[in-house]
C-alpha cells in the first residue's frame, strides 16, 4: 500500500490523500518511488476542481516528481536510478507523482541533473522548466541582453520567480509585473531591475503602443499578453507559456506585420525529449540553487490540499514543493 493524492467524481468532487495498492498502478514500463513532488497552476486548477483539467476518473493528482527508479522495462532505465518527471498528461489522464509510487513511461523521463537533489528539481518543477523553455526561446530567435529590457509577468508565480532569476544571471535587465507591491524586495533579490504594477497591463489597451520590451515571458495571457505585444520592441520576441489571467487574446497583427514582432508558443507538456534535457542542462548551469532555496515552500503531502487552494487564491509566492516520502 502507498499513500497518494486522490481525486474522485462519482458521487460528487472529492480530494483526498489516501492509501492505494501497487496494483491499481496504471501501465507503463517504470515503477517509480516518488520522494518529492511539487504543485503547479494545473495542479492547482486538478485540485480544486477549478477548471477540467482531469481528463479520467479516478486521478491521482501531480503533474512532477523527482525519485528513484524501483523496477523497469525500459532500456534506459534501471533500479537504482535518479529521474525528473514533467507533463506528458499525467495527472490529467495518467495517475501522477503526488503519492509515493507512481508507473510510468521510461520514454517521459529525464535523467536527475548531479547539480541538483530530487528537492530542488521539483522547486524546479514544470513552472521552472517551462521558464526555462521560454528562456532559451528569447535567445534562439537572437534576443540578447544587449537588445533592452525583458518584461516577466506574473512575477510572483512559478514560472516568473524562476525567469528572473535565469534572466538576470544571464545579464538581462529585467522588469517584474506584479500585482503585489510589498513583494518588491523578493523580486529585486531574484534579479528584477525595477518593479510595474501588473493593473498597467491587464486592461484593455491600444492595439499599438510606445515600444518598450526587446523581449517578453508572459505567464498570464488575455490583455496583458496583449499589451505586451503591443509594446514590444521592433523584432523583439514575446514567449507565451500560460493563461493565468485567461485563455483569449485580444490583439491586433500589427505588431506582428509593422514591428516584425514575434510571439513565441512555448509547451512543457509534450516537448520532446532533446527539449527536455536542454531546458533541464541549462537549469543545472545557469540557476543558482541558493536562490531557488528563497523561492520555496515546502509541505507535507498531507498539506499539499490546502496549499493548491492557497496556490489559486494568489497567496503563494515562488515555489511549493510536496514532500512525499516519510
Amino acid at each position: 500500500m502507498f499513500n497518494a493524492l486522490l481525486l474522485e467524481n462519482s458521487t460528487g468532487f472529492k480530494a483526498g490523500v489516501t492509501q492505494l495498492d501497487e496494483s491499481q498502478l496504471p501501465p507503463g514500463d517504470v515503477t517509480v518511488a516518488v520522494a518529492w513532488s511539487t504543485l503547479n497552476f494545473k495542479d492547482g486548477l486538478a485540485i480544486t476542481n477549478k477548471s477540467p483539467v482531469v481528463r479520467q476518473w479516478p486521478m491521482v493528482a501531480g503533474i512532477d516528481g523527482a525519485g528513484t527508479v524501483l523496477e523497469s522495462r525500459h532500456p534506459d532505465w534501471r533500479a537504482g536510478d535518479a529521474f525528473v518527471h514533467n507533463g506528458w498528461g499525467v495527472g490529467e489522464t495518467h495517475w501522477g507523482c503526488l503519492a509515493e509510487k507512481a508507473r510510468l513511461k521510461g520514454d517521459w523521463l529525464v535523467k536527475l541533473p548531479s547539480a541538483f537533489t530530487p528537492r530542488q528539481a521539483m522547486a524546479i518543477g514544470t513552472a521552472g522548466y517551462t521558464a526555462m523553455l521560454c528562456v532559451l526561446a528569447l535567445e534562439d530567435h537572437g534576443v540578447k541582453p544587449a537588445a533592452g529590457e525583458v518584461l516577466v509577468t506574473g512575477a510572483t508565480g512559478g514560472v516568473g520567480s524562476v525567469a528572473i532569476a535565469l534572466l538576470a544571471k544571464l545579464g538581462y535587465s529585467v522588469v517584474a509585473a506584479t500585482g503585489k507591491a510589498s513583494e518588491e524586495s523578493y523580486l529585486k533579490t531574484l534579479g528584477a531591475s525595477s518593479i510595474m504594477d501588473r493593473a498597467a497591463l491587464s486592461v484593455s489597451g491600444k492595439p499599438f503602443q510606445k515600444e518598450r520590451w526587446a523581449g517578453v515571458v508572459d505567464a498570464v495571457g488575455s490583455h496583458t499578453l496583449a499589451n505586451a505585444l503591443a509594446q514590444t520592441r521592433y523584432g523583439g520576441v514575446v514567449a507565451a507559456c500560460g493563461l493565468a489571467q485567461g485563455m483569449d487574446l485580444p490583439t491586433t497583427v500589427m505588431p506582428f506585420i509593422l514591428r516584425g514582432v514575434t510571439l513565441a508558443g512555448v509547451d512543457s507538456v509534450m516537448a520532446p525529449l532533446a527539449k527536455r534535457q536542454r531546458a533541464w542542462e541549462r537549469l543545472a548551469r545557469d540557476l543558482d540553487p541558493a536562490l531557488l532555496e528563497t523561492m520555496v515552500q515546502e509541505v507535507p503531502l498531507a498539506a499539499a490540499i490546502a496549499s493548491a487552494h492557497d496556490l489559486m487564491e494568489g497567496k503563494v509566492r515562488g515555489r511549493v514543493v510536496v514532500r512525499i516520502a516519510v
